[in-house]
């Protein structure tokens, strides 16, 4: 071990002597930045590294700005991205985009160069005494969803508690904010679990895997593993999906300290040490003293609903809630607390977000349904659909999807560059369902696509907009696909 990395295994919190510590940090972005500003304050040696040049005016470019006046050293364009600075840095510290196979990190790990995330950064600059723990959350979906209703539910209980990672407030941000929070919920990427070696969080989550990123980590089997690091020492309770064997199967794989339990969560009546559904209740035998005889009632599937009129909550938001309710619950969190975050909790937009009912018919933007497991949950969520899918597939395959949700499928309305791989599946699979090709990439697609949805629904079905696709072919992200689609939507209404 060299020097310099043996001296990385001293820094486990923000009094530690970060001074005169050489680091490279890969990458400008948000997390980058956040990185190096903290380090060049505790005294640290920083050279920020960045393939792009900012351009003046820039977001990039005001970051620069800023790090050049601190004392950083910035380096642009391909050769500093490739190739180790000489001296080689004691400690690289790397934006979660960037892949292991990356030149530069390749060459620290041939150096014997530790690389930490931010993620792993931020966890060493936690105060000596006194740290908020954390909350952490992992899955190939339901992520954000998750993270935002344990954040309310934390809120509910008194706590000064924020949502973190890899969703609202940078990580490092939220751990060195003056004003200290009581505790942290943590969303993590796969990219940043890869990145972090020392996490122990008070409680963990694994949502669901399935094919994801498998570009960037190799393999399932490494993406799963990724996922799995969720787990590693965490304290108090390893909270599982009992519907996917394999959120069990790392809990089981997982080192964790001492007396810590694993907690199912189910849409199913809950078992011993889970937390499930009974009729319409969410109901918890995990976290009682007479589990084994007795459960706690958390709230009722009407807290989840954001108005009378609104419909019934999908499975997977239902599971969401659950499985942060076991999170809270395994913080200390009482079940009215619980309650009172359901009814509190405000979702993102574009996650299965309800636009209304217009021409008889209900109109739901799911554009966050970026892949083809989140569009396999929204689909199930309807009996009729009139399903609008399409974009940038990623090599994702579709087969299983289009097979499941055959029979709920009305109609489908095809959109984006690989629209023809789910025209093929559906040929397979449901022969029988009309399907119209919208080959149109111009900014009026979404109202084509809405004019052929109208013509092709029955009163009383669904319209949704989950394309199990990224958005880039058409739109600039998932967002504007929603905001696109919501649009068309309203036009639709003011026709009347």
């Amino acid at each position: 071990m060299s020097a310099g990395a043996a001296r990385t295994e001293t820094l486990t919190h923000r009094d530690a002597d970060w001074g005169g510590l050489r680091v490279l940090v890969a990458g400008l972005g948000v997390s980058g930045f956040a990185a190096a500003d903290a380090l060049l304050e505790r005294g640290a040696v920083v050279t920020v590294v960045d393939a792009g040049t900012p351009d003046e005016g820039s977001a990039l470019g005001e970051r620069a700005r800023i790090l050049d006046i601190l004392g950083a050293t910035l380096r642009h364009g391909e050769q500093a991205v490739t190739v180790l600075p000489d001296p080689s840095p004691d400690l690289v510290v790397t934006s979660p985009g960037w892949r292991p196979d990356q030149p530069l990190l390749v060459a620290a790990a041939a150096a014997g160069v530790p690389v930490w995330g931010e993620v792993e950064l931020a966890w060493r600059m936690r105060p000596r005494q006194g740290a908020a723990p954390w909350l952490t959350v992992t899955g190939t979906n339901g992520k954000t969803t998750t993270v935002q209703m344990l954040t309310a539910m934390l809120r509910a209980a008194g706590l000064r508690a924020c949502s973190a990672g890899n969703v609202g407030t940078p990580v490092l941000e939220a751990v060195l904010d003056p004003q200290p929070y009581d505790v942290i919920a943590v969303e993590l990427s796969s990219f940043q679990l890869h990145w972090s070696h020392s996490l122990a969080p008070r409680a963990s989550a694994c949502l669901n895997i399935a094919p994801d990123h498998v570009d960037w980590h190799g393999s399932l089997e490494e993406y799963a593993r990724a996922k799995g690091r969720v787990y590693t020492s965490t304290e108090v309770a390893c909270v599982y999906n009992v519907q996917d064997e394999a959120t069990m199967h790392l809990v089981e794989d997982a080192e964790v300290q001492e007396g810590c339990r694993a907690v199912g969560f189910t849409l199913g009546t809950p078992g011993l040490s889970q937390v499930g559904l009974v009729d319409d209740v969410l109901a918890d035998r995990a976290f009682v003293e007479e589990r084994r005889t007795a459960a706690a009632e958390l709230g009722t599937l009407d807290d989840l609903r954001p108005g009378p009129d609104a419909p019934p909550p999908a499975p997977h938001l239902v599971a969401n809630a659950l499985a942060a309710a076991a999170l809270a619950r395994a913080h200390g969190v009482p079940p009215a607390a619980v309650r009172q975050g359901l009814r509190d909790f405000v979702p993102e937009p574009h996650r299965i977000a309800d636009l209304g009912v217009v021409r008889g018919l209900r109109w739901v933007d799911d554009s966050k349904a970026t892949n083809p497991h989140a569009a396999a949950a929204s689909l199930a969520a309807f009996e009729h659909v009139v399903w609008v899918a399409g974009g940038l597939l990623k090599g994702a395959d579709v087969e299983d999807l289009v097979r499941e949700a055959a029979g709920r499928l009305r109609a489908v309305v095809l959109i984006g560059r690989d629209r023809s791989a789910i025209s093929q599946a559906l040929a397979r699979h449901a022969p029988d369902v009309p399907v119209v090709d919208v080959d149109r990439t111009d900014t009026g697609a979404m109202d084509t696509v809405v004019n052929e949805a109208l013509g092709l629904a029955l009163e009383g079905d669904v319209v949704l907009l989950a394309p199990a696709a990224a958005s880039m072919d058409m739109f600039a992200n998932y967002g504007a696909r929603g905001d696109a689609f919501s649009a068309a939507v309203r036009r639709l209404l003011e026709q009347g």
